[in-house]
């Protein structure tokens, strides 16, 4: 059964107002475009989506961009109902969504990792074992009281508490979807949000959990954050972290891996842009050429990988639009 704990978000807020670009006024351009966007949605893209209109405020300050981060869900409910221009997606897409109007752009690619505290007492056994699928569904799809050494084939009394998200989000929906289940099969302590989920598992030594690397990663070090480690994803399942399965130290590393297909897929995953059918706003327009073009380049400096070229051009079509 799924408890729910809630924990206060001091470090982040889930509302932002960009309402100013560079403070030196005399590297902004004005390029006339004035109006306002809305966008809310998924924690995972919403690192990359403050610095994408922060970016796009600089060439034009005369659009006023609210960015939102409340979950996955609340993004595509909030797109299908008219309430935002864009909800931020961090899952695929479904087809019966897609028959109410919703109109997706894949704008980055990251993934979700799993998560331990980093002062679980059997910290180094478990790194060297791995996390495999079948270890995952027994972490978080039974209603089991279980122990850390019993995922290392012994007796124990450590006790392994799991974390979940209680709100509906890309980052469990992936993850489950590696297990090969749904959001709704992960059963464990219910916490709202990304950073939530993270504060979770930094404050119980025995706690697991799963991030956005956004959430799992310090953007300034490049490190796992604070009293947290990656639980490395033993991928061909021989019961130990091989050498090229050891790519968790440091957020580049985590991308290089993405990219190279080391990462599995899913829980490495395609995030979106969805709005309620085509859009017709011209400042909404202009944002989204700039994220499909130049804004592509920010995406690995922030933590994310960049759409495929191809992709890139299919979706530029797709809108109508034709960059310089």
């Amino acid at each position: 059964m799924k408890k729910t704990v809630s924990y206060t978000l001091t470090f982040i807020l889930l509302t932002t107002i960009l309402g100013c670009g560079s403070s030196n006024k005399t590297d902004e351009k004005d390029n006339g475009l004035k109006g306002e966007i809305s966008i809310s949605g998924a924690f995972a893209l919403y690192p990359l989506m403050v610095k994408w209109a922060d970016e796009f405020k600089r060439d034009n300050p005369g659009v006023r961009i609210d960015i939102s981060a409340g979950g996955a869900g609340k993004g595509m409910t909030d797109a299908l109902s008219g309430m935002v221009d864009f909800g931020m997606v961090s899952r695929e897409v479904h087809a019966s969504e897609i028959e109410k109007g919703a109109f997706p752009i894949g704008v980055a690619i990251d993934a979700v990792v799993p998560t331990l505290n980093a002062n679980n007492p059997l910290l180094n056994e478990l790194l060297q074992k791995g996390l495999t699928r079948q270890m995952a569904k027994e972490l978080w799809m039974n209603e089991k009281n279980l122990t850390w050494e019993f995922f290392l084939g012994r007796q124990g009394n450590t006790s392994a508490h799991v974390y979940t998200r209680s709100d509906a989000c890309g980052a469990a929906e992936t993850f489950a979807a590696w297990m090969e289940g749904k959001q709704e099969d992960l059963t464990g302590t219910a916490v709202f949000g990304d950073p939530g989920l993270a504060m979770a598992v930094q404050k119980d030594v025995l706690g697991t959990g799963f991030n956005n690397l956004g959430y799992a990663y310090d953007e300034k070090t490049r490190k796992p954050n604070q009293d947290l480690v990656i639980f490395p994803i033993d991928v061909n399942e021989n019961g130990k972290i091989d050498q090229e399965e050891a790519f968790y130290d440091t957020k580049d590393k985590v991308i290089e891996a993405i990219a190279n297909g080391k990462y599995p897929s899913p829980p490495a995953r395609e995030l979106y842009l969805v709005s309620k059918g085509k859009p017709e706003k011209k400042e909404v327009l202009a944002f989204l050429e700039y994220i499909l073009t130049k804004g592509q380049e920010l995406n690995v400096p922030v933590g994310y990988i960049a759409i495929s070229p191809e992709k890139l051009q299919n979706s530029l079509k797709k809108l109508g639009i034709n960059p310089n």
